[in-house]
């Protein structure tokens, strides 16, 4: 999945595939997690987030199921 930079002291690039429904996170510890069943909605409102970590630790970390690759 190809992911774009993003600026947050937490995570460095964020990518979304949308006929999967998974988000890709890759933090800035270059660990890369892959959020399943998350919707396309939610995507755009981590994009559009004062905090991309803020966002990530209240409203993704424990409300989807995730893989770390």
């Amino acid at each position: 999945m190809e992911r774009a930079p993003v600026d947050s002291s937490a995570i460095t690039s964020v990518g979304y595939d949308a006929s999967r429904r998974t988000l890709e996170l890759e933090s800035v510890d270059g660990g890369v997690y892959q959020y399943f069943d998350v919707p396309k909605a939610l995507h755009q409102a981590l994009l559009d987030a004062p905090s991309i970590g803020q966002f990530v630790n209240t409203e993704i970390k424990d409300a989807f199921r995730y893989e770390k690759l």
